[in-house]
């Protein structure tokens, strides 16, 4: 349309016609003569807005969606960080209490054994110059450390020292097949050689053929010359089973070690020997067998007869 003057007063004019239809529809009311008129556009145009809206309405969504993607992301990325620093907390809270208790169980052993020890952490495993079964402690040279120092842990025997650097050093565990150590029964003080054997028992082969040995009777070390290789006293393990060796010099016995090598953590070097021979003073008190219960005898009566 021209900007002419007539097409300035038709729009002069229908501005004012709306005008005046909008004032007629607010004063009339719920009786507004245009009611009709807008039911009728309504009826008409409102399939037309439902099917706009509901073509819409998934677009608008998807823009949503994108638009809160990133903070969607951002929330969940957060989460995800602070779940592993819950993960890791407690894992570190876990950690530092078994630490805990394999020191205080590693000081009870020294003490009752009255070695001087160099408390270490094991910090690699697998073999080693040779070795099958040997693990890495972060103490070496530069901490006092020396070959053919006796190892141990809360629980007994660990092995000895074989190796040192000035930081390192490397250790060869009881259940070595290459490892030997002279041990003691406990109580009849019988003695004879442990040896490695990996996964299996130890092996202990006693000088006397006629020893009285049972399953459950215990060893500790017997102890070497000057204390190397082996300081005397510590736990090695239980006797689990005799081998039946009728006329033999020799008697072999099968022993569980009180030390689990596949769970090394923190270990203590012996750089001192005691200076007396603890016995069996650091074995553990032995487990008191289950109480048995006795079921109360019946109460019997007799009867006086007449006779």
């Amino acid at each position: 349309m021209r900007d002419t003057r007539e097409s300035r007063l038709l729009l002069i004019l229908l501005v004012a016609i709306a005008f005046a239809l909008i004032t007629v529809d607010i004063r009339g009311g719920d009786d507004s003569p245009l009611n009709g008129a807008r039911d009728t556009a309504s009826t008409v145009l409102g399939p037309v807005e439902r099917g706009v809206a509901s073509a819409v309405d998934p677009v608008a969504d998807g823009v949503r969606s994108i638009r809160d993607a990133g903070s969607h992301q951002n929330r969940l990325r957060r989460l995800e960080r602070q779940n592993a620093a819950l993960k890791q907390r407690l894992a570190s809270s876990d950690m530092a209490s078994s630490r805990t208790k394999q020191l205080d169980s590693l000081l009870k052993t020294a003490g009752s054994g009255q070695y001087a020890i160099k408390a270490a952490q094991v910090i690699a495993i697998g073999a080693a110059q040779g070795f099958s079964w040997t693990v890495t402690i972060d103490a070496g040279s530069d901490d006092g450390i020396t070959r053919d120092m006796t190892v141990i842990n809360g629980s007994g025997l660990v092995g000895r020292v074989t190796t040192v650097g000035h930081t390192t050093a490397t250790v060869l565990l009881a259940c070595d097949p290459d490892f030997t150590a002279g041990a003691r029964m406990e109580g009849s003080e019988e003695i004879g050689f442990a040896s490695g054997q990996g996964t299996r028992p130890m092996k202990v082969q006693l000088l006397n053929g006629r020893a009285q040995v049972k399953r459950g009777d215990r060893l500790v070390t017997f102890g070497s010359e000057k204390g190397r290789p082996f300081v005397p006293g510590v736990p090695v393990g239980t006797v689990t089973s005799v081998e039946p060796t009728p006329g033999e010099l020799t008697k072999t016995v099968m022993v569980e070690p009180f030390v689990s090598f596949t769970k090394l953590d923190l270990v203590g070097v012996v750089v001192e020997e005691p200076r007396t021979d603890p016995r069996d003073t650091v074995l553990p008190p032995k487990p008191r067998p289950a109480a048995t219960t006795t079921p109360p005898a019946k109460a019997v009566t007799t009867a006086n007869k007449k006779g």
